[in-house]
């Protein structure tokens, strides 16, 4: 499958002036109740499904900086949703440009979550490694293999993880 349209947050927001559109924000719901786009609606990632967009009109995916909305695009796509478009550089880009934004109780963006854990969970192996026994270096090598994966293929399982956790839930 071909990669999906993008659009620059500028030239959606000259869209969004000219009447409504369905931009639809596919990170976690702490990460949107932290800053959104004014009127985009949420809808993670884990919950997207065809069933909850209008499929007879372009859909307008967002994340954080474009992954994500670029795995909902592809998940749209294979269910039949043919006009998907991802806001390019995501919400990083849209408030870098000026556009109008929601803020709330800030919170820890999914990078930043899989960068600490990923440090941690290095530590403890190395940690483990030193002072009980050399087999727990397959922890930071597990750990180090996953970021070597998830550069080369721009896919976070950790980050899927994180988003399932209880913190990452509350839109409130």
């Amino acid at each position: 499958m071909s990669a999906p349209a993008t659009i620059s947050p500028e030239e959606l927001a000259a869209k969004r002036a000219a009447g409504p559109v369905a931009l639809i924000d596919v990170r976690t719901p702490a990460e949107y109740r932290s800053v959104h786009a004014d009127g985009a609606t949420l809808l993670p990632l884990d919950r997207l499904d065809a069933k909850a967009v209008d499929a007879t009109k372009p859909v307008y995916l967002i994340c954080e900086c474009g992954p994500r909305a670029v795995l909902g695009a592809e998940k749209l796509r294979a269910a039949g949703v043919a006009d998907v478009v991802v806001v390019d550089g995501g919400m990083t880009r849209w408030a870098e440009a000026g556009l109008p934004v929601v803020r709330g109780r800030k919170t820890w963006s999914m990078f930043r979550q899989v960068r600490f854990v990923a440090g941690v969970l290095v530590l403890i192996g190395v940690g483990l490694g030193w002072f009980a026994h050399p087999a727990f270096y397959g922890l930071a090598a597990f750990v180090g293999a996953g970021l070597t994966f998830s550069g080369l293929t721009d896919f976070c399982g950790m980050a899927l993880i994180l988003a399932r956790m209880p913190w990452n839930q509350s839109a409130k």
